[in-house]
């Protein structure tokens, strides 16, 4: 299964405070484990909400809302996408992190992520096509 383990937005991340040295290195030893166990799939951190942009859509209509957003609590600073076997071993793994805001209280949001069997009765024979051509196609992308 596929988990995204979200990293939660703190007052510190929101105002644009680095990690520092340590942290960093700490959390890079913590991705060399992810990668060498064949967990890790993709990860990053995020700039503050303040460099972000919101698109509402409200009855067809699109609104474009400027960063920074409110409720810090509420926003996203870094996100990893893992495979792992089951929920238990990405808690397991999500226990292991080096925390991700010292001196402030941090979180981790832990979702699985749908996988196209999620959909069975709503996929039609053309829709997993359509979906097995752009996953090929995005692979030959990230070869180019």
């Amino acid at each position: 299964m596929k988990v995204m383990v979200i990293v939660k937005a703190t007052k510190n991340s929101e105002a644009g405070v680095m990690p520092s040295e340590k942290l960093l290195a700490e959390m890079g030893n913590y991705n060399e484990e992810l990668v060498k166990a064949g967990i890790l799939l993709a990860g990053d951190g995020l700039h503050p909400s303040s460099k972000g942009k919101r698109i509402r859509f409200s009855g067809g209509k699109r609104t474009v809302v400027d960063g920074p957003f409110a409720e810090t609590k509420e926003l996203v600073a870094g996100y990893w996408i893992w495979q792992v076997r089951s929920m238990d071993e990405a808690l397991e793994w999500a226990r292991r992190c080096p925390d991700p805001m010292p001196g402030e209280d941090a979180e981790l949001e832990l979702r699985p992520v749908f996988e196209m069997e999620d959909f069975a009765s709503a996929l039609t024979p053309e829709l997993r096509e359509q979906d097995a051509r752009l996953r090929a196609e995005v692979e030959r992308q990230k070869q180019s």
